[in-house]
Parts: structure tokens; C-alpha cells; sequence
């Protein structure tokens, strides 16, 4: 469901802006302006990018070759890969 949401700020922030945030940007484009995002209108998320379900940060990686970016959270353990309650979360881009 929060990675539904930051990709939603992150579409609208597209619209602004007329592209994703860089890597380098990351998710705090949402809440604080980039000095290279000329029409950015946010905050984008009302009361920050939430944390995920363990209490950390998510990830987040620019646009790709084909277009796609990635929000991931890394899971209970904070590690890449995993199962269960371990396993990594990501948007499906």
C-alpha cells in the first residue's frame, strides 16, 4: 500500500517536473525540491515519505533504460533477497 502511494507522488511529480527524481534526488524530491526540478509544485506526500512496515527507509532507484523505477523495501532484516516476513517488497515497473 506505501509503495502504491510514493509511486502515485512520484507520477505527479513526473507531471510537474517532466520526469522521475534521479537516484542522486531519491525519494526526498517529494518533500523537498530538487535545485534542477523546474515546475516541481509539492510537497508530494503529506507528512514525508513514510518509512516502511519495519520502521525503515525505502529504497529508491531513477529511471532506467526502459523507463521503470524501483521503490523496494528489503524486508524485516534490512538485507537484499530473503523470505517471508525477510523477503524484498517492490513496485512491479
Amino acid at each position: 500500500m506505501q509503495i502504491s502511494e510514493i509511486e502515485k507522488s512520484l507520477e505527479v511529480f513526473k507531471l510537474d517536473v517532466g520526469r522521475f527524481p534521479t537516484t542522486e534526488e531519491g525519494l526526498e524530491a517529494l518533500s523537498t525540491k530538487p535545485a534542477s526540478a523546474m515546475g516541481w509544485a509539492g510537497p508530494y506526500m503529506k507528512g514525508g515519505v513514510p518509512a516502511d512496515p519495519w520502521g525503515k527507509p525505502f529504497k529508491y532507484q531513477g529511471t532506467s533504460a526502459n523507463g521503470a523505477i524501483e521503490i523496494i523495501s528489503l524486508g524485516a532484516d534490512g538485507s537484499v533477497g530473503g523470505e517471508g516476513e525477510n523477503a524484498d517488497i517492490k513496485n512491479k515497473q
